[in-house]
């Protein structure tokens, strides 16, 4: 059977870290009903870390909210690849330009071996495009998708 999860999570980042990506998390959904995961994993099943994306955006189910605004981050350390991919609503919206420049940012702080603050920064700014189409609206939101980190092997 195929599993995007694992029991134990690699050790990629010191607590400290983890914490810091998943605070950028919920500090972007608290003000957008868009939904941001971060996946990270050793390598790259994939030549294109896009493919990989996309696999792991459908298999954890990311399409299915409701206004098609989920995002995920993907980031294979060990393969230093990365990827980011978003549902067709805020894909849109944003525009493809927005997607590539998030991309060239993650890789600025990859390139200086700043792993985490490249996460979080892209993680905010995704939160900012998912704000600006998809505000927060208290009377409505909420929490479709989980907020932790999801390691892969």
């Amino acid at each position: 059977m195929f599993s995007l999860f694992r029991r134990k999570a690699p050790d990629f980042f010191s607590a400290p870290e983890k914490e810091k990506i998943l605070a950028a998390i919920q500090q972007t959904e608290q003000h957008t009903s868009g939904e941001v995961r971060v996946y990270v994993e050793s390598r790259c099943r994939f030549v294109d870390p896009i493919d990989r994306a996309a696999e792991i955006f459908y298999g954890l189910k990311m399409e299915s909210t409701t206004e098609h605004n989920a995002v995920l981050v993907y980031v294979a350390m060990k393969d230093r690849q990365l990827a980011i991919f978003a549902d067709e609503g805020i894909y849109k919206k944003a525009g493809a330009d927005f997607w590539k420049n998030e991309v060239r940012l993650m890789l600025t702080h990859f390139n200086k071996e700043n792993y985490v603050d490249g996460i979080a920064t892209v993680v905010k700014e995704i939160g900012d495009a998912l704000h600006t189409h998809f505000p927060y609206d208290g009377t409505t939101d909420k929490n479709e998708l989980p907020d932790e980190i999801v390691f892969g092997k």
